[in-house]
């Protein structure tokens, strides 16, 4: 084993894997050493702090220090961390059924599947249990494709669905050059109202004419071998862009005249992060198939499709195929089953309505006070702040949003900056549905206290 800079490597029973001490890796900075020695890069780079542990809202330092969350870990904790109903499930199921043969059920699997089936309008009742987002992301394409028997695909130009290969090819926000072709793939462009590339006279977004000039483009490149478009609710990478009331519809319309199925993926927004059980609700649309993830299993690994009794039938006639170690995992379907239970014990979908009125509030009154804070949108609890050098230009500031997230973390309050060149300004930010207001009140007083730091003062 290789020692680190100014160590003696570790010995048989001291190892940087348990973290005991003795002649072992004692400080942040000697994990972090060793993560870049011997940690793939999947991202970027790591973030600078070593996490201890986690609970509720907060993560915690090795050395006591906590810091406030806002991200729900990877946007998928809405009951906080180690919530006690998750940590009680994990620990009495793990001892009764951990993992089956694939083609194996248990109770948990088929009770989750018929609660699921429950929260969804007609004709949604047919559910696959997976893992990840992308996972399910990519079962959804394979199935739109199977039945339809076509394989073009449409998403959103900023749009991220995954990094499995239909998945990524939908994918467009980034990760797309230097991997090969992509086949049959098309992206359209995301109606951001704030940036509105099309306007009516009153300079507002014209998203009819962009959605309808869009599909033009799109039939014209077609070869006839429409499948599906997939497309998120609220584009959470691409900038938390909310589609405006009446675009899904339209779309619908859209996919309906070309015989395409519409997948809409609520991997952030579903499970109430939005203030309804799903976002999709609001506009009265009910997509073909349905795509939930990191909210189901509260930050562990359960994802779903969700579709109708017609779709699947077809698609299993057609032999439709889609077997992974762990589908429908026992353990993890038991965690989503008692998501399920604190979601409902709790009101929580309501709660997060309320909240996210509350932390809305809070960012629309740091953005009166603050100048370079351009734009404040979302819904519920998944809400973005895009930082700008100038209001009128609304030129982007992503160095701004890197000195902003930096300054945040030293003051104790870990927040989301997307990643993409000249989005680096905007926030997501997407605390547990748990969260309580002091601790909404708190992240917006740290965020003040960074952006006062940063630019010198107040507007």
């Amino acid at each position: 084993m290789t020692a680190l800079a100014g160590q003696t490597a570790p010995t048989s029973a001291t190892s940087p894997a348990t973290g005991t001490q003795a002649g072992g890796l004692e400080s942040d900075a000697a994990y972090i050493g060793a993560a870049q020695q011997h940690l793939v890069r999947y991202g970027g780079q790591f973030s600078p702090v070593l996490i201890e542990r986690a609970a509720g809202s907060y993560l915690y330092r090795a050395g006591g220090e906590r810091i406030l969350d806002f991200t729900s870990g990877q946007m998928s904790s809405i009951l906080g961390h180690s919530h006690p109903a998750i940590v009680e499930t994990v620990r009495r199921q793990i001892g009764e059924l951990d993992h089956l043969f694939s083609g194996m059920l248990s109770r948990p699997v088929v009770t989750l599947a018929e609660r699921l089936a429950a929260t969804m309008p007609d004709p949604l009742e047919r559910v696959l249990l997976l893992t990840t987002g992308a996972e399910s992301n990519e079962a959804a394409i394979r199935m739109a494709k199977l039945v339809t028997g076509k394989h073009e695909i449409v998403a959103f130009a900023r749009s991220w669905h995954g990094m499995t290969q239909a998945a990524a090819s939908a994918t467009y926000s980034a990760g797309r050059k230097g991997y090969g072709p992509s086949i049959g793939n098309f992206a359209i462009p995301v109606p951001n109202a704030y940036r509105p590339d099309l306007v009516d006279a009153d300079g507002a977004l014209d998203w009819q004419k962009q959605l309808d000039l869009a599909f033009d483009l799109i039939d014209a490149q077609s070869s006839g071998s429409l499948a599906a478009c997939i497309v998120e609710p609220i584009l959470s990478s691409g900038g938390i862009i909310e589609l405006p009331v009446g675009y899904l519809a339209a779309l619908r319309a859209k996919c309906d005249e070309r015989g395409m199925l519409l997948i809409i993926d609520e991997a952030q927004t579903g499970l109430g992060r939005t203030g309804d059980w799903y976002a999709f609700e609001r506009d009265g649309v009910v997509p073909d198939i349905l795509t939930v993830s990191k909210t189901l299993g509260a930050g562990l690994p359960l994802a779903a499709m969700i579709t109708s009794a017609a779709i699947e039938e077809q698609a299993n006639e057609r032999g439709f195929l889609f077997f992974t170690t762990h589908v429908s995992d026992p353990v993890v379907a038991a965690v989503g089953n008692t998501v399920l239970d604190v979601l409902q014990r709790d009101s929580l979908v309501q709660r997060a309505g309320e909240l996210g009125d509350r932390l809305r509030e809070g960012l629309l009154e740091l953005q009166s006070r603050h100048r370079v804070i351009g734009d404040v949108r979302g819904r519920g609890l998944l809400q973005g702040l895009e930082l700008v050098t100038d209001r009128d230009t609304k030129a982007p500031a992503d160095e701004l949003g890197a000195q902003v997230t930096q300054r945040c973390l030293e003051l104790g309050l870990h927040l989301n900056v997307v990643q993409l060149r000249g989005m680096g300004g905007t926030f997501r930010i997407a605390p547990p549905l748990t969260a309580s207001d002091d601790e909404i009140a708190a992240g917006l007083d740290i965020l003040d206290r960074a952006l006062t730091s940063v630019t010198g003062g107040r507007d």
